[in-house]
């Protein structure tokens, strides 16, 4: 136990997690007074702190501490799902995979996630840089909002993160040594390999969906031999491709926006896997947003403009992943793979452009089936997208979920046959302009 300037106390844990909960914002400067970097940051008098509780998460506490000098976050992993209860009990372990994701984000593309100010091992803490005046841009698109930057920016970053994690250009020593490190992470891992992948195909005892209205449609898709074989082909992938360092929970939940800058957190769930893995995640968010407008708007119509929005933002994180991609596939492919040594050296790089066709092509592909199944688990799964959820009328939130299900299913099951975003979009369009019941 340390004491700082004014008598406030820190209390350190007994070992490793040995964990005292933040729990409660008026005991919080009692717990963490003494952090010498947090004072640094925001003040030394930790009596004049004021704190807020502001998660809203499914895992973690989550707080604002602001100080005589500023302001940080305080998140604290807890040792149970948020979501459920101390039932299901989860390891803080996931703190520490979270910091060490951060930190290898933030230099494979600087600027685009938190500072960290420090982070305590043993209380599962992360202190971090707080982001104001950013909202949550699943928050912001639910509003109606259009923000001009957010598909160059998340393009931009999905690329320049998942080629800087991958044998493409890391040091291989570097890079097994990474996927050994994060391998650790199992017990997120395993609430994706069955959230995801495997509980909304059949009756799990805490899947969920808007009944009775959907059971009809729930009954079909359970009973979908071939997308219940898809949908394990890409669990086959998620769980033994460990391609690069993937985010592991990349939605529009995980986003911080202004209408200049994006940010992207809460990378808990990080671990090594496909590449086309957070791509899928992210555009099938912006999919779900898409079909949840028709909830949101005062009447028919009155989100034409939102919708359209979306789609090419879609397109624009597309386009602008396979641009970057390329042109560090051309700058800075240094790792093991499709060595230059091989094509460019030898004076064919026609050979590296081919090579790189392939790549792009099968992360395209399989980023489709990773979108389809995601918006099939939130919607029929545990976890839920406010997208849906806000949207007060049963009726109503149905028949935006009916869609989003059917376009799951079918860029999930068809997508070694659907040649561009520009084919989904058009079916996307043809969905929407079908009626609400």
């Amino acid at each position: 136990m340390a004491t700082c300037r004014g008598g406030c106390t820190a209390h350190a844990g007994g070992g490793p997690y040995g964990q005292a909960s933040l729990r409660g914002a008026e005991t919080l400067p009692l717990r963490i007074g003494g952090n010498a970097a947090l004072k640094e940051k925001i003040g030394e008098n930790c009596e004049r702190w004021t704190v807020k509780e502001v998660g809203d998460g499914n895992l973690n506490l989550v707080f604002i501490v602001t100080g005589d000098k500023g302001s940080a976050i305080i998140k604290q992993a807890l040792p149970y799902v948020r979501l459920v209860g101390e039932s299901w009990p989860l390891p803080l372990k996931r703190s520490f995979f979270e910091y060490h994701a951060l930190v290898r984000q933030g230099a494979r593309d600087p600027g685009m996630v938190p500072e960290i100010v420090f982070f305590d091992v043993e209380q599962a803490i992360i202190v971090m840089e707080f982001l104001t005046p950013h909202v949550i841009l699943r928050r912001a698109l639910i509003e109606g909002r259009r923000l001009p930057k957010i598909g160059r920016d998340l393009g931009l970053f999905a690329a320049r993160t998942l080629f800087r994690g991958s044998d493409f250009s890391l040091p291989t020593r570097e890079k097994k040594a990474d996927v050994a490190l994060f391998a650790d992470n199992v017990e997120l891992c395993d609430i994706t390999e069955n959230l995801v992948f495997s509980d909304p195909y059949f009756e799990a005892e805490l899947n969920r969906h808007t009944a009775p209205q959907l059971d009809p449609l729930v009954a079909e898709l359970r009973a979908d031999r071939d997308l219940k074989v898809e949908a394990q082909r890409l669990k086959h992938l998620f769980s033994a491709k460990a391609e690069t360092l993937c985010h592991g929970d990349l939605h529009t939940g995980s986003i911080m926006v202004t209408d200049d800058e994006t940010r992207i957190i809460d990378p808990e769930f990080a671990f090594y896997g496909p590449i086309s893995f957070d791509v899928g995640m992210l555009l099938a968010n912006f999919w779900m947003s898409y079909f949840s407008q028709s909830g949101h708007e005062a009447e028919r119509g009155s989100r034409d403009e939102v919708r359209s929005y979306l789609l090419d933002t879609i397109e624009t994180i597309w386009e602008t992943f396979r641009v970057e991609f390329s042109r560090l596939w051309r700058t800075e492919r240094r790792g093991i793979l499709y060595q230059a040594s091989l094509f460019e050296d030898r004076g064919d790089p026609l050979a590296a452009e081919q090579a790189l066709n392939i790549v792009l092509d099968e992360i395209y592909r399989e980023m489709l089936g990773f979108a389809g199944v995601e918006i099939h688990r939130r919607i029929l799964g545990l976890a839920h997208n406010a997208d849906f959820e806000m949207i007060a009328d049963p009726d109503r939130r149905a028949g935006c979920e009916s869609k989003a299900l059917k376009l799951g299913r079918h860029i999930a099951v068809n997508r070694h046959r659907i040649h561009s975003l520009r084919d989904i979009r058009e079916t996307a369009e043809r969905l929407q302009k079908e009626p609400l019941s």
